[in-house]
């Protein structure tokens, strides 16, 4: 059975950032692993209309091209929805969040994720405050973590 895991954009750009920095080639070396699990269907990704509102807005037309074909590996999509808004009005006010950020979590928690994926450690320690099932972790200790 695989895994449903839902990536924060800047899992998909992290491949476009500074590599000569040891963490963020680590995290790019485990995002690429979840992709490639995705591709070989080890893992299901989501896709979901936060992501397309990013990507939309992204400058770069290089990183568009990558994250629009990164996002055709991810089977479940979703779209915008009253649960959601809802839901991602109380994720940002019990842990603080971006109204961004608390879209993405919503998002995960909605479709059941088994973990919310991101490479920002804020939202990382400020998902801790929640009292929901799903894991919210770095892809480099999501993967440690799995063993």
């Amino acid at each position: 059975m695989s895994v449903l895991l839902y990536l924060d954009y800047n899992c998909f750009q992290r491949g476009f950032d500074d590599p000569r920095q040891v963490r963020i080639r680590m995290e790019t070396e485990a995002c690429d692993a979840l992709f490639s699990e995705a591709e070989s269907g080890q893992a299901d990704l989501v896709w979901s209309f936060i992501h397309q509102d990013e990507n939309n807005l992204c400058p770069f037309p290089e990183r568009r091209d990558e994250i629009s074909r990164l996002a055709a590996i991810c089977r479940v999509r979703v779209g915008p929805d009253e649960s959601i808004r809802a839901l991602a009005n109380e994720v940002q006010r019990k842990a603080g969040l971006s109204p961004k950020d608390a879209l993405h979590v919503a998002v995960a928690i909605h479709v059941k994720a088994d973990a919310f994926v991101t490479c920002d450690d804020e939202i990382v320690a400020k998902a801790a405050r929640l009292p929901i099932a799903i894991r919210v972790v770095n892809p480099v200790q999501f993967l440690l973590k799995r063993g």
